[in-house]
């Protein structure tokens, strides 16, 4: 036993629009390559939403969600020696249960048999949770708010890497959401000229606020040529869809440039389609990215 208590509290999601608060039994075993941690604060991520929709591919009822995390280390297994009780931490939420080509390639993001926190196994809203110590990274000298915002940034990092960016590109960012923002922040710190584009005035105002240098468009009846307009005439050469929503990532054929590349962030689920010829004719590369 590692806890006096025997209890905790728990929130699951029973099944699509229902959660329910529980208590539950405390771990009580820790092995020899995991540590203990109490959750301080858990952000509520789009694929939290999407579950409690009912629209989530990758998930099963009941569950208890959570993966974007502040914690802090409770208790370490035995082999267990780069981290100190008290030390602040957020997890690496995504591990595979085996090793395939993906993972033998480095892709640990979206191997065959991928498990993520909070989404094929229980996560972390509930007080506390044992986890791989090699998932684990410390976030000391961070506010909890900031330490949660740590995976949901690693994402955005991860799409903009996908991008292979390089000098003179042009970037347009569609959904000034969460994601959204973590690209846009990245893509400016590599000195390339960015446009975000959103139906949400609250949102672009935000964006307004925080990036100046970052060109803002509202959908228009005319959006090729408002598009252009924040990039000397000329169309993107890079899109980030980070809007999840089908009609946004199908019409983002449209608006790449000729040779460009489109990055599918946000997830749909269902088909999205688009124009053979045109895809052809410009030549467009087109990525999915997944996880971080």
């Amino acid at each position: 036993m590692i806890f006096i208590k025997e209890k905790m509290k728990a929130i699951i999601l029973q099944e699509p629009g229902k959660f329910q608060y529980m208590e539950k039994e405390n771990p009580t075993e820790l092995k020899p390559d995991e540590v203990l941690l109490k959750i301080n604060k858990v952000s509520i991520c789009g694929t939290d939403l999407h579950a409690f929709n009912g629209k989530q591919p990758f998930f099963t009822y009941p569950r208890i969600l959570g993966h974007e995390v502040s914690a802090e280390i409770v208790a370490t297994g035995d082999e267990v020696n780069q981290f100190t009780v008290g030390d602040k931490c957020t997890v690496e939420p995504y591990r595979n249960l085996e090793n395939d080509q993906a993972v033998y390639r480095g892709k640990t993001n979206c191997g065959i048999t991928l498990t993520v926190l909070g989404v094929h196994e229980d996560g972390a809203m509930q007080e506390y949770i044992t986890y791989k110590a090699s998932n684990v990274h410390l976030a000391n000298g961070l506010e909890d708010d900031q330490i949660s915002l740590i995976e949901p940034f690693a994402v955005a990092a991860h799409a903009v890497d996908r991008a292979n960016i390089i000098d003179g590109d042009t970037i347009l960012v569609i959904g000034a959401g969460p994601i959204g923002l973590g690209i846009i922040a990245i893509a400016r710190l590599l000195g390339v000229k960015v446009a975000v584009l959103d139906l949400s005035k609250f949102r672009l105002d935000f964006v307004k606020n925080k990036f100046p240098d970052v060109a803002t468009i509202v959908l228009s009846d005319d959006l090729e040529k408002d598009i252009k307009t924040s990039f000397n005439g000329e169309l993107p050469t890079v899109i980030f869809d980070a809007t999840g929503n089908k009609n946004s990532m199908e019409n983002s054929f449209n608006l790449i440039s000729h040779g460009g590349t489109i990055i599918f962030v946000g997830l749909f689920v269902g088909h999205v389609t688009f124009d053979d010829p045109n895809f052809h004719r410009k030549e467009i590369t087109l990525k999915a990215s997944r996880s971080a």
